[in-house]
């Protein structure tokens, strides 16, 4: 057994065109992930938001409750200056500020865009006057509630309590990332495809000399997958090394999660390869060619081309994420890294494992079926 692990290890890895496929190529296009989308930070910062307030020059009492709560804002949500009304239009217009307060007996908003900072000030905007109207009508209808009303409001602001379900901020383009990585995984096909045309006499003279050895066909399959597994293994845990600590994406810091879905990742990689590779009827190159369609699709239906794809996907027919094995994998990602849903993770895991259980019990079926008229 440990004579064929060794001479297995050392014919795969001396095959340079299928380990730039398998290592370097990954990890050239995570490069260009990089560079064009740069580390795609998921910290849960958000910057104050750059406003102008332009003053109404009439004295009143609505202006100043206005101001009053702006300042309260300043430095936490918003970054707030006091200009004139015409520096403050040309800043909007240069997006040197997101949108402009009046502050007045009626308090106003000018936005130039219908981004997320606008909808947050509009949000800001809206909240203020409900909490104003609310106050004129208690001093209006009970004029003597009107301190329990004040109190009311700070109270609930201090019973509000902030906690976290597990869930983070995250930049749209990490998606990429956890594409890139399930992609990586997935390129263990070639591997699998290689090792086993080299198993099959009708392609191979190394082939034809392991086909007449008195060595049992299912060892032969363990003996290749467990080599093969190990090389891919490495290959992705070197691409996950480098997406984490050079290009600096977070990818949850749970070092025994990362390993665990690596672990599936390249199970499966390698057994998908192993089952296009044991259809003896086909060529080395068609089977390559299976193996590039195999690694690509389902990369793109991840998300690798378009981010949005997946979530497009769960919505229209979330079970082409289910039996998707990238899919499967960038979700589980996902789980770890944003979402710290253990029980979804242990559902991809489950899915993972059982795909890698179906294809290689239908590659040792295969294999021990084929018969040669002469070698």
């Amino acid at each position: 057994m440990l004579h064929l692990v060794k001479y297995q290890f050392l014919h795969v890895v001396r095959e340079w065109a299928v380990m730039f496929w398998a290592l370097a190529f990954p990890i050239i296009l995570g490069s260009l992930f990089y560079i064009s989308f740069g580390s795609g930070d998921m910290g849960e910062d958000l910057e104050p938001i750059r406003i102008a307030i332009v003053e109404e020059p009439k004295e009143s009492a609505g202006k100043e409750s206005f101001l009053s709560f702006l300042e309260e804002l300043d430095g936490n949500i918003l970054r707030t200056e006091r200009q004139g009304e015409k520096e403050a239009l040309a800043k909007l217009r240069e997006d040197e500020v997101e949108g402009i307060f009046y502050a007045g007996e009626t308090p106003g908003l000018t936005v130039a865009k219908s981004e997320i900072e606008q909808s947050i000030l509009k949000a800001l905007l809206d909240t203020y006057q409900k909490n104003a109207e609310l106050m004129k009508t208690v001093g209006e209808t009970r004029p003597e509630a009107i301190g329990e009303a004040v109190n009311a409001l700070k109270e609930w602001k201090g019973t509000t309590e902030e906690i976290s379900v597990g869930g983070r901020t995250l930049n749209s383009n990490v998606s990429y990332f956890f594409a890139l990585i399930a992609y990586a995984a997935l390129s263990g096909i070639y591997l699998g495809i290689k090792a086993c045309c080299d198993s099959q006499a009708n392609l191979s003279a190394l082939g034809a000399r392991r086909c007449i050895t008195p060595t049992h066909k299912l060892k032969l399959i363990l003996c290749s997958f467990l080599v093969l597994f190990f090389i891919q293994f490495f290959n992705v845990m070197v691409l996950t090394g480098v997406v984490q600590y050079i290009f600096h994406i977070d990818l949850g810091g749970n070092a025994g999660g990362i390993v665990l879905i690596n672990l599936l990742g390249s199970m499966i990689g390698v057994s998908i390869g192993i089952l296009i590779g044991s259809v003896s009827q086909i060529s080395f190159g068609l089977k390559m060619g299976f193996g590039v369609l195999f690694t690509l699709f389902p990369g793109f239906l991840a998300g690798l081309m378009f981010g949005n794809m997946k979530n497009l996907i769960e919505q229209r027919c979330p079970i082409v994420n289910r039996i998707n094995p990238a899919a499967v994998l960038s979700d589980s990602y996902y789980c770890m890294a944003v979402y710290n849903d253990t029980g979804r993770m242990a559902r991809n895991l489950l899915i993972l494992a059982v795909m890698c259980g179906v294809c290689v019990a239908v590659s040792f079926v295969m294999v021990r079926r084929e018969r040669y008229d002469s070698i």
